[in-house]
Parts: C-alpha cells; sequence; structure tokens
C-alpha cells in the first residue's frame, strides 16, 4: 500500500511540475522573443505573400538559410547592450564618425516611418474588413493607442504585453496546415534551394532578407537588453556593465526561440499564399485587404479570418518597435535622456522622435500611397542598408576592449560575416540581373 500511494503521489505531481517547467520557460522569454515576432510585421508578411504568389514554394528555402543568420545577428546585438550597458548606437559612436552614424539615423527614421504608415494601413484594412468602418478612422484609432500606450506604460507592462502578442504568428502555422500541402514537394523546395533567374526574384530575395534581418530589429534589441537591466534595478551604466555567462545563455535561448518562430510563421505565409494565389495565378497584390480576399475563396474564410487577425496582432506587435528603435538610436547618438520607463517630461526628445514616426505614418495612410508595394520596396531598401550597418556590429562586437573581454564568440562571427556577405551578394546578384 504505501508503494502504491508512494507511485500515485509521484503522478499527481507531475503535473504540477510540468507546468513550473512552463512557466519558468515562459518567463526566460523576453526580447528575443518580441524581437523575433516584430519582424513578421504587416511588412513582412506582404513580403512573404508577395514570394509565395509570384515564385510559388521555390523560395521556402529561405526560412530555414536565415533563421541561424538572423539569430546570430540578434545574438550580437543583445551581447553588446548587456555587456557595454549602452543601446547598439552608443557603441557604434565609439567605432565611427557622428556624422557617418546620423546618417544612418535618419534612414532608419525614413525608413522605420514609411513601415509604420504601411503597417497602419494593412491593420486598417484587416480592421475594416472584420468590421466595416472605414479604414481612415481605424489608422487614427490605432496610431493613438500604439502612441498613448508607449509613452504612458511601463516597459514591464509593454514587454509583457508584446510577448502575449507574439502567440498570434502561430495562425498562419494553422492556416498552412489546413490547406493541406504536398509535404513532399514542400520538402524538397525546403531543402533543396533553386537559383533564380531574372532580376524579379532576386529582388524578392532582397526584400526578404531586408525584412528578416532588418536593421529596426538591430537596434531594439541592443537597447532591450539595457531596459530589462533597468528593471531590474541596474540604473548605472557602471551597474549595467559586462554580463555573466548564464544571462548570456539565457538570452541565446530567448533570441533563438524567438528567431525560430519568426522563421517558421515566414516560411508558412509563404506555403500559405503558394497553395493558394499561386496556384490560381494571382500574383499582383495592391493592399493586404487583397491577399485576404483572394485568400476567402481559394482557402475558405477561416483562413482568410486567420490572416487578417494575423495583420492586427503582428502590427500592435511591431509599430512600436519601428517607432521605439529610431527613437533609441536618435538619444544615443545626441545624448538625450531616453527609456520607455522614463516620464515624457523627462524625455521630451527620445518621445518626440516615437510620436513624430507614427504620425507621419498616418500621414502617409491619408496620402493613399500603396501600402504593399511601400512595403515592399521599404524591405529592399532594409536589405541593401543593412549589410553596411552589419559590418559596424561586427567590428564592435569583436572588439575586446569595447565589450570588455566578452566579446562575440568566433562562430558568432563567423556567421555574422557569413550574413553580411550573402546580403551584399544578394543586393549585388539584384542589380546585376
Amino acid at each position: 500500500m504505501p508503494k502504491v500511494s508512494s507511485l500515485a503521489r509521484s503522478a499527481a505531481r507531475q503535473p504540477g511540475r510540468a507546468l513550473r517547467l512552463l512557466r519558468h520557460f515562459w518567463g526566460a522569454l523576453g526580447p528575443g522573443v518580441i524581437t523575433g515576432a516584430a519582424d513578421d510585421d504587416p511588412s513582412g508578411i506582404a513580403t512573404y505573400s508577395i514570394a509565395g504568389a509570384q515564385f510559388g514554394t521555390s523560395l521556402l528555402w529561405l526560412a530555414p538559410l536565415t533563421w541561424p543568420m538572423m539569430a546570430a545577428v540578434q545574438s550580437m546585438c543583445a551581447r553588446i547592450g548587456m555587456v557595454t550597458g549602452e543601446g547598439l548606437m552608443a557603441a557604434l559612436r565609439l567605432k565611427f564618425p557622428r556624422a557617418v552614424l546620423a546618417v544612418a539615423c535618419f534612414a532608419l527614421l525614413v525608413a522605420n516611418t514609411a513601415n509604420i504608415g504601411a503597417d497602419l494601413s494593412g491593420m486598417a484594412d484587416a480592421a475594416e474588413m472584420l468590421s466595416g468602418v472605414n479604414s481612415h478612422l481605424w489608422v487614427v484609432l490605432f496610431a493613438g493607442l500604439i502612441a498613448w500606450a508607449t509613452v504612458r506604460l511601463r516597459y514591464a507592462v509593454i514587454a509583457n504585453t508584446l510577448k502575449w502578442l507574439a502567440l498570434v504568428l502561430f495562425a498562419y502555422v494553422i492556416t498552412a496546415i489546413k490547406l493541406g500541402p504536398h509535404w513532399g514537394q514542400v520538402l524538397r523546395d525546403t531543402f533543396v534551394p533553386s537559383m533564380p533567374r531574372g532580376s524579379a526574384p532576386w529582388a524578392t530575395i532582397v526584400a526578404i532578407l531586408g525584412t528578416t534581418i532588418s536593421p529596426y530589429l538591430f537596434f531594439w534589441q541592443a537597447s532591450q537588453e539595457v531596459e530589462e537591466e533597468k528593471a531590474l534595478g541596474r540604473h548605472t551604466l557602471v551597474a549595467r556593465s559586462g554580463a555573466t555567462t548564464h544571462e548570456i545563455t539565457r538570452r541565446k535561448v530567448d533570441v533563438g526561440v524567438g528567431t525560430f518562430f519568426s522563421n517558421l510563421a515566414m516560411f508558412f505565409i509563404i506555403l500559405t499564399t503558394a497553395l493558394t494565389l499561386h496556384v490560381h495565378g494571382v500574383v499582383h497584390l495592391d493592399t493586404s485587404r487583397d491577399v485576404a480576399e483572394a485568400l476567402r475563396p481559394l482557402a475558405g474564410r477561416f483562413s482568410a479570418l486567420l490572416f487578417t487577425v494575423g495583420l492586427l496582432g503582428t502590427g500592435a506587435l511591431a509599430i512600436p518597435t519601428l517607432a521605439g528603435s529610431a527613437a533609441y538610436a536618435f538619444a544615443e547618438l545626441f545624448g538625450w535622456r531616453q527609456g520607455i520607463d522614463e516620464h515624457f517630461r523627462g524625455a521630451p526628445a527620445f518621445y518626440a522622435v516615437i510620436i513624430i514616426s507614427v504620425a507621419a505614418g498616418v500621414a502617409f495612410d491619408f496620402a493613399n500611397v500603396n501600402p504593399i508595394k511601400a512595403l515592399y520596396w521599404t524591405a529592399v531598401i532594409n536589405g541593401v542598408l543593412a549589410p553596411f550597418l552589419l559590418t559596424g556590429i561586427l567590428i564592435a562586437a569583436s572588439d575586446k576592449k569595447l565589450m570588455q573581454g566578452q566579446r562575440s564568440s568566433d562562430l558568432g562571427r563567423i556567421v555574422v560575416l557569413v550574413t553580411t556577405i550573402a546580403m551584399f551578394a544578394a543586393t549585388i546578384g539584384m542589380v546585376v540581373f
């Protein structure tokens, strides 16, 4: 009897232990998951939709290829923030002339603002489909709510909310699986790359690289490491400098999980549009609404609904990241007081950049700029600019003095170097072909 009773108690403890492990795992996730999920914003969804609609499953191999690239880059940016106790631009400022970095800052602001405008348009179109209310009203409402939340709420609240929003990415996984693809062909196109011919597929590859390994994510990742440390009470640079092996390992896991699910969503978005739009010859897309409406008769109302809900969730996740990354970059370059936990009066210039970015995004929508084309070409521009920033990041992360003896591993630097070369090569391929 005692033996049976002991086994029963042990079995009863298993669910509780599994729940505790799950809670511990969820608690360990943070900036890496948020940054990874923010990567699949309406800009990314538009780019992946175009790839699937125009080229079918032939570009699926980019999803597993770019996962280690993205993970290595984001881990390197995270390490810079954790070890130096400052954001990415503050580290680059020690290695490069301020004039060069100022140009990079303004380029980042312009690209991010265009992205915000197109993301707001994508969200508004999705909301109009669900509610029937004019999209312009939704643009103003979404912009106002996101700007207010970013300015008024504390970092811990924003970070936790964004982490839960990351779960919306599973909508795309469900949508693709529901369509019942031929997995043999899918696996071949995933693991046997096919080289593109002509300028259009090369431009799409650059766009995918640009929206997957995107400049605004570099700055956001490093700055959120600083915010995480501030949330732990490390308010001085001295207190934030350096990182333990456990902290670095934990962040690598966080970034690895975040980038994996980001690229998983990319894979299934391309697959969904390849199985529906491409098969039926629907290759010319003007708005995110066109994508969702084209899916309805081809994939069913439920699939179109999931796609639409995904646009809303990822937009709400990405816009604070887009606006915030530019604000952090400017603040670090010009020495402004910064941080989401700061009150508006304590960091007016920092918050002004955020508000201006979102307001300009609203103006972008009212100017009736084609959002899908704007999102796509913003991704292409990011794909061209990213390798230059990656070169700077690689130099900073390899500096023993700057990194206080905790520079990135040889493997990490090799992967980032390969990523930089690949992005340069893709850009050259686009221009030449």
